[in-house]
């Protein structure tokens, strides 16, 4: 089979979708590679890594999609690279299907096998997601650390507080891994952290192993309320895996909120989970709605793109091994693949996929 790898486009995410040591293992096994020229450039990854290990390099996308029988990326194709796809490519990346009917369209219309690494999903947990909601985790409570200075239209509030003076609250809503990660850093740094969540059994776990200054809340209106009167950094990490986020925060609950409160939409890939976020970029990441700063950047983790590159590739390479050695075969093996399986052959595969667009 031959495996392409191009360099990723969309708007500051430089990370990429395969190690060289990854090129090392499917060469042994008779695959060929191709790199476009500079993909790994951003994660720190030369060329010659690459070519060291047996893979061609070659100068443009459009060979890459031309020639090879697999792509692996790591963001949706982008709208410039539509017209690049070939019928029956398989496309192994993160898809994210509910935020962009359009792009949905033109899948099915190529006849592409999208195999979506947010919906891989294994002994219930979604491995192929869970590196980068770590990451995005982690990221969240240092963005809006940052965020909070009053250069940035912030409160002027310091997350650790200083001797005679009260820390930060943060709100995280949602205890997932990205509200568990959240928590860590939050609590790391001195502040006052609460985690708001719906599933009793997650809310007892947390609290046995987070530390004193995480507090744990049943999330209903009432106590979300209360605590957001008072937050100074509100960090949203609910996922429906498949769906649009869920919208926690209206525009009226700004109102309740202090001037200068930054709020960190760690799911703004699926639709953002407040109601007046939208997407931003790394190079302008924050905007001011009514007071409130909105951190919404809709690629957190390129911002450690190395990191996150050897996390992401860790958690994708065995899978991608499955779909390299039996092509689209191995989801009738692997059920893992089986669930990331979202198109094929002009046809919606995946049931949460299907009932997000109902026609």
């Amino acid at each position: 089979m031959i495996i392409g790898v191009p360099k990723e486009i969309k708007e500051e995410e430089y990370r990429v979708g395969l190690l060289p040591h990854g090129v090392s293992i499917l060469r042994e096994k008779g695959h060929s590679i191709l790199v476009e020229k500079g993909a790994g450039e951003g994660a720190g990854i030369k060329d010659r890594e690459y070519t060291e290990k047996g893979a061609e390099i070659v100068s443009s996308s459009k060979e890459i999609f031309q020639r090879a029988d697999l792509v692996v990326k790591v963001k949706e194709p982008q709208p410039s690279e539509y017209n690049l796809l070939q019928e029956g490519q398989i496309l192994f990346t993160y898809f994210h299907f509910a935020s962009s009917r359009a792009m949905t369209e033109v899948l099915l219309e190529r006849k592409i096998t999208a195999v979506a690494y947010e919906m891989v999903e294994e002994n219930g947990s979604l491995p192929l997601l869970l590196p980068m909601s770590e990451i995005a985790g982690r990221l969240g409570p240092q963005e809006g650390a940052k965020y909070l200075e009053k250069e940035y239209g912030g409160k002027g509030v310091l997350l650790s507080g200083a001797t005679g003076v009260s820390p930060a609250r943060v709100v995280v809503i949602g205890g997932g891994t990205v509200g568990l990660n959240s928590a860590i850093i939050s609590s790391g740094m001195g502040a006052e952290v609460y985690i708001l969540d719906i599933n009793l059994d997650r809310l007892r776990y947390l609290r046995n192993i987070l530390p004193s200054n995480v507090k744990l809340l049943y999330s209903n209106s009432e106590n979300l309320r209360k605590v957001l009167k008072e937050a100074d950094l509100v960090i949203g990490a609910v996922l429906i895996p498949g769906t649009k986020a869920p919208i926690l925060l209206t525009e009226e609950d700004l109102r309740i909120m202090e001037k200068g409160t930054v709020l960190v939409d760690v799911s703004i890939d699926q639709g953002g989970c407040f109601q007046t976020s939208r997407p931003t970029t790394h190079k302008n990441p924050v905007y001011l709605k009514n007071g409130i700063v909105h951190y919404c950047v809709a690629n957190i983790p390129s911002a450690v793109a190395k990191t996150s590159t050897y996390a992401l590739c860790y958690a994708t390479f065995p899978y991608l091994l499955s779909l390299t050695e039996k092509g689209i075969k191995a989801q009738e093996e692997n059920s893992a693949l089986k669930k990331g399986l979202c198109l094929h052959k002009g046809k919606i595969t995946n049931r949460i996929i299907s009932r997000v667009f109902g026609d």
